[in-house]
């Protein structure tokens, strides 16, 4: 059965494009490079033997979003991760967001209308939640309002699908992760990021001399340190996610054409402790500060994962040392990457 990854050359579509093609999927991408690097396909290349077709396309553009489907009329699936996800820059730029993550989708979805297209897997985030009034957060926990417009284009995106969905009567899944951090244990692919905003990928540039130090933003949350906590999942376990996602939508196991799951390790990891798993899996010291807290961030926010394990069959394989190191090996890999295409 053949797939369509949109930004597949991203740090969670390129993971999940190695997991749908270990487990017999033939895959297609659709990545016009704003946000990602090229290389990642290489990596996927040297981790699966496969070359992926990738179409350099906008999704904004309808008529190029048009022409993947009339090249590959058999395409039977959609994984949407195309989105633009930083907190900070939604909060400057906010009708870049609202324009970006919305019309691709809306594109997308004439495509899916057009095309017949049965199965579609969203790319959703634990940031729908806003700042929830209970823990863990549940699939049923009602929405707060967001906290920036990045976490309000995915409430628009997961509204829209739904009415979608019950016009057209195709099947949907609704994937609400947490914090995806580490990489492939090969080191071949992971997160790539001139300047993150992200905790994991800031940590490992701070280790390896890229930043001078970095800033924990807040230390005065309501919370056991005062930093805020975080949901931490390592990124090979939201891309198996992905591939389950697909498999039970085509074993007919929904029982509504809008299914939703919450990714997560199911434990909340505050910011000060996600930095003591980095220098204790890795034996690296890292040079930080304490700040002030950053416009958007959420205090809180970690997951009841139950529906996940118990419906799709999913189940986490990495703890939060394995994620740590997993992206230190990646950052080591990369400064040597780097290095060769300057010699």
């Amino acid at each position: 059965m053949k797939i369509l990854v949109t930004g597949g050359c991203g740090y969670i579509g390129s993971h999940t494009i190695v997991d749908l093609i270990d487990h017999g999927f033939e895959v297609i991408s659709v990545d016009n490079y704003s946000r990602s690097q090229p290389r990642m396909f290489q990596g996927i290349k040297d981790i699966t033997g496969i070359e992926v077709q990738n179409y350099p396309f906008d999704l904004c553009n309808a008529a190029d979003t048009k022409k993947i489907f009339q090249e590959h009329p058999d395409i039977q699936g959609i994984i949407h991760f195309a989105a633009y996800k930083s907190v900070p820059e939604s909060v400057a730029a906010p009708l870049l967001y609202y324009h970006n993550n919305l019309q691709s989708l809306l594109n997308l979805l004439n495509c899916v209308e057009e095309y017949q297209i049965p199965y579609f897997v969203f790319s959703s985030s634990c940031s729908v939640y806003g700042n929830a009034q209970a823990l863990p957060v549940t699939e049923a926990t009602p929405f707060e309002p967001a906290e920036s417009p990045y976490g309000h284009t995915k409430q628009m995106g997961e509204d829209i699908i739904r009415h979608f969905a019950k016009a057209q009567q195709n099947n949907n899944i609704l994937l609400r992760y947490f914090n995806p951090v580490g990489a492939h244990l090969s080191a071949k692919i992971g997160e790539y990021q001139e300047k993150p905003e992200n905790l994991v990928p800031v940590i490992t540039q701070t280790a390896i001399g890229k930043r001078e130090k970095m800033a924990v933003y807040g230390t005065d949350y309501p919370t056991r340190d005062g930093s805020c906590v975080r949901d931490y999942i390592h990124v090979m376990d939201i891309a198996n996610a992905h591939t389950k996602a697909i498999e039970y939508l085509i074993a007919k196991k929904n029982n509504q054409h809008v299914e939703v799951f919450n990714l997560g390790l199911g434990e909340g990891v505050t910011v000060l402790e996600a930095i003591n798993a980095f220098e204790r899996s890795t034996g690296e010291k890292l040079n930080y500060e304490l700040g002030e807290r950053r416009a958007g961030d959420v205090i809180a926010i970690y997951s009841d994962n139950q529906k996940a394990i118990q419906e799709l069959g999913w189940q986490p394989q990495y703890s939060i040392d394995q994620m740590m190191s997993s992206a230190w090996e990646w950052e080591k890999n990369l400064q040597l990457i780097k290095q060769e295409n300057l010699a």
